[in-house]
């Protein structure tokens, strides 16, 4: 079941809100001895959490179906760079990992127990049900918090940011478990930043006819402009437009580039400018990540969520662009840092 984006709390009706966990979304199914981990996407995931089987085992009932959310905590935060590691393809790597970074499992939804589906009830029934069989579980496994207080869960809102978490859940108590359907509400922060344009990638769809994405830089305390993500989501038109908006910054793009040594990097290795910035990675799964310079003139403002590290978590909203500054006034000291809450607030009982 997918939630919709709302720009803040429902004011009116019954919700039950969530806090909204930055993780890998997971289903897990148990019968007996049997535990299997499934993705968004229909993926098995065991292979790559084994630490968490036998805790699976032990705090879930002999059948059923939940659903939730992987996350790894590491400085009192959420960190999802951490949790991609865990995705590689070498056993030993997937050992070594568990061991050092471990992942933990927060379950928010139950949808099978024993004989019975429950995807037909309302989700209040599902959230007692589910309370009852995880109320005492230990970490690493564990029960969000769930709240019908509307005060509380804008308190959840503003503290639990700092510590990596996307926003809140708003859920309707008397709603059924409805697959691939839009049914739940999400409220995410979003904030707005200047950004340098630095070069853009192709559409998939339409290399050299349209514009895929915008690649954004910041200026950090030294001077240098660091790769912060990309903007997207254009209209075909706009993707059109991009073309031939660009085409002037693109002329000597690279002879003063900030960027340049990557590019000049990778044409030494017969890879075109490929390797940065964002390169390959396991999380990728093959996505053709060139790019092509643009002179570092450009100014775009930009909604994003938050960052993780010095990056945007998510792809950057386009806002407009700012032929009223400069491309120096574009650095971090512009960003909001929200301290981060101590994951014991909402982990009482531990990681």
């Amino acid at each position: 079941m997918l939630a919709k984006r709302v720009v803040e709390l429902p004011a009116e009706g019954d919700w039950i809100f969530e806090p909204k966990w930055d993780g890998f979304r997971a289903l897990v199914f148990r019968d007996g001895d049997e535990i299997f981990i499934q993705s968004r996407d229909e993926k098995p995931l065991n292979r790559y959490f084994p630490e968490l089987l036998e805790p699976l085992r032990a705090a879930l009932p002999a059948r059923c179906v939940l659903d939730g959310e992987m996350v790894i905590v590491k400085n009192d935060g959420l960190d999802f760079d951490a949790l991609q590691l865990r995705l590689h393809p070498a056993a030993s790597r997937v050992k070594l990992l568990s061991g050092q970074i471990p992942a933990s499992f927060v379950f928010f939804d139950l949808l099978c127990l024993g004989g019975r589906d429950l995807c037909g009830e309302a989700f209040q029934k599902r959230r007692r049900e589910l309370e009852s069989l995880l109320g005492l579980a230990s970490a690493p496994i564990h029960l969000t918090p769930a709240t019908s207080d509307r005060s509380i869960a804008a308190d959840w809102f503003r503290r639990f940011e700092g510590a990596g978490l996307d926003g809140v859940m708003a859920k309707d108590p008397a709603g059924t478990y409805e697959p691939n359907k839009r049914v739940m509400l999400k409220v995410k922060h979003e904030r707005d930043c200047d950004c340098v344009v630095a070069g853009f990638r192709w559409h998939k769809k339409g290399e050299h006819t349209m514009v895929g994405s915008l690649l954004l830089g910041l200026f950090d305390d030294a001077g240098a402009l660091q790769h912060v993500g990309v903007c997207a989501s254009f209209s075909t038109a706009k993707r059109k437009e991009l073309v031939e908006f660009l085409r002037p910054y693109r002329k000597d793009a690279l002879m003063n580039h900030p960027w340049k040594a990557w590019a000049d990097y990778a044409t030494e290795n017969d890879e075109g400018v490929k390797r940065m910035p964002g390169g390959q990675s396991r999380w990728s799964q093959g996505k053709d990540l060139s790019w092509e310079p643009v002179r570092t003139e450009l100014i775009v403002e930009v909604a994003y969520d938050h960052m993780q590290g010095d990056r945007f978590r998510h792809t950057a909203q386009f806002r407009r662009w700012r032929t009223d500054k400069k491309p120096s006034d574009c650095t971090y000291a512009q960003l909001e840092v929200v301290p981060p809450q101590e994951l014991a607030a909402i982990f009482p009982q531990g990681r």
